[in-house]
Parts: structure tokens; sequence; C-alpha cells
């Protein structure tokens, strides 16, 4: 069934200041039908403004990997905080370690990696998924080296790829007719909003990426993983896996 979507003038009114104190993420499950392959799939997306705080967390303070939401959840509480929303972040290595550049609160924990390799990473263009106080963006990566923001002014960055939409492009490598289909999650920005998805079926990245464009009307949209790829928010938690390596997360004030 094809849940009805939320018109657009509902959503500005929820970005609206009125609802700034709340700092839920607005989300909702569709299904979209790609007219290339004829196949219906279902999708979860969560709207979130760059003023929520939207933050990437790889470690705790003594630098053991959180590896799934439950442990990333216990920490915040633990804090006086609630976890409002989470996704898996970005692409590791067995031992945790992201496979491209990891900035949280202006701190780089691993560098840009331009290198040529096997894998959807390596599949360029890819691009950095990043955010300041006041806005997110996704920029191609050898872009993002020329061009990035002071290194202190980034709330995080997140290095996957391939990026599956560049300015209304699709990338070039992409096909309808690919049969590699997984359970994926991606991100697009745009100015001060970002849209966190999660297939909840499976798709191929053709598909994929074209639910990005011709659904959310996004420009720049990048992947960030398949088969482990995961979801939570209160009362709606989708397809989780372990281990996570870095998530992106939102949280709050518990309630007193």
């Amino acid at each position: 069934m094809r849940l009805q979507l939320i018109p657009l003038s509902l959503l500005l009114a929820l970005f609206s200041p009125a609802f700034a104190s709340a700092r839920s993420p607005v989300c909702q499950t569709v299904s979209y039908r790609t007219p290339e392959t004829g196949r219906t799939d279902r999708y979860t997306f969560c709207h979130v403004r760059a003023q929520d705080g939207l933050r990437l967390h790889l470690a705790d303070s003594r630098g053991r990997p959180y590896g799934s939401f439950a442990a990333l959840k216990q920490h915040l509480e633990a804090r006086g905080q609630r976890l409002l929303l989470a996704m898996n972040g970005g692409m590791f290595h067995r031992d945790f370690r992201p496979v491209g550049l990891h900035v949280e609160n202006g701190h780089e924990q691993a560098p840009l990696n331009l290198q040529t390799g096997w894998g959807n990473f390596f599949l360029k263009p890819n691009g950095v998924f990043y955010a300041t106080a006041t806005r997110f963006g996704i920029t191609e990566s050898g872009e993002f080296r020329r061009k990035r923001p002071p290194l202190q002014a980034l709330r995080f960055a997140t290095q996957s790829g391939p990026l599956l939409l560049r300015s209304g492009q699709l990338h070039p490598a992409l096909r309808a007719n690919s049969d590699s289909r997984l359970i994926r999650n991606g991100v697009c920005a745009s100015g001060s909003t970002a849209t966190l998805v999660l297939a909840e079926t499976r798709v191929n990245l053709f598909e994929f990426a074209t639910f990005f464009r011709h659904h959310l009307r996004c420009a720049d949209a990048l992947y960030l993983d398949g088969s482990l790829s995961a979801l939570y928010a209160p009362g709606r938690e989708r397809n989780s896996r372990e281990p996570l390596g870095p998530i992106l997360a939102l949280s709050g004030s518990r309630p007193r």
C-alpha cells in the first residue's frame, strides 16, 4: 500500500521556528516505482535541519567504537540525552577505522581518501557529506579537498561512494539492469536541510539514485552503505544491523 505523502506546505510548517524546540525528525515511509525497471520498493526517509545538531559518532572518549545504535543510545542517556534518530554513516574496515574522511566536531580522525581501489567506495566520483553550524553539503571528494571549509568550522564530515547524484545527474556507472540488490542507505543535502534515506527492500544503485532524483528531487546525493544499512527512530527501528562503524545521530535533552 502506498502511504500518502506529507504535503510540502506541512513539511515547511514542521520546519518552522514554532516546532524548533521539539527537534524530532520528520520521517515517512513510501512506496516508489522505478519507471526504468518497473519495480516498486519501499523507502523510509527523514528530514533533518542543520540547526537540529545532527552529528557523527564513531567511538567514546576511551576510543572504544560504539558498534551499535544501542551502545550509542546508552552513552547518550548517561549524559542526559536521548537518541532521536540514527543511521549508519559511512564505510569502515574490520577494526572500525573509516575507509575515508571522518571528522567529528572539528577533529579529523581519518584523512580524505583519494586512492583507487575496488568496491562502491572507490566507484569515482565519490564524495563527502558534511555539516557546519548552519548548512549541510555534499561535494565530490577532490573538490572537497580544494574547497573544504576550515576544519574547526566542520561539525562533521564523512566520505563515502559513489556519488549517486551530482548536480542532478546520475552516476555514469549506474545501470538499471544491475542484479546487485541490497538494503541500502544514503543521504541528500541542500543548504540547511538533509534527508537520510533507507531502502527497506532490496534495490540496485540505479533504483536508489532514481528515488533520490525523481521522488525527493535531490540534486546531490551520496551512497553511505549497503547490507548493514539501518535506521533508528523511537518507535520505528528499521533493519537493525551490527556491527556499525560511523553513526549519524540526532539527539536531544531527556524530558524531566
